[in-house]
């Protein structure tokens, strides 16, 4: 997922105990994610929220990347 968020525009913010802080200018929120190798489908779809995509586009990303 990280490598999604520096494809999409994000860049690393900061860090603080096990989650990662990724910015881009155009959001309202911050997209946070857990270090854990496996992100939880319930925690990709909220930062896809933040994110402002659909499903479909975050899967036609990944088949890119």
């Amino acid at each position: 997922f990280e490598k999604f968020l520096l494809y999409v525009g994000c860049k690393f913010e900061r860090e603080k105990g096990d989650h990662r802080i990724y910015w881009r200018a155009d959001l309202k929120r911050p997209v946070v994610i857990s270090r854990d190798t496996e992100l939880p489908v319930f925690i990709i779809r909220n930062n896809l929220r933040v994110l402002r995509m659909s499903s479909k586009e975050y899967l036609e990303i990944l088949d890119r990347i």
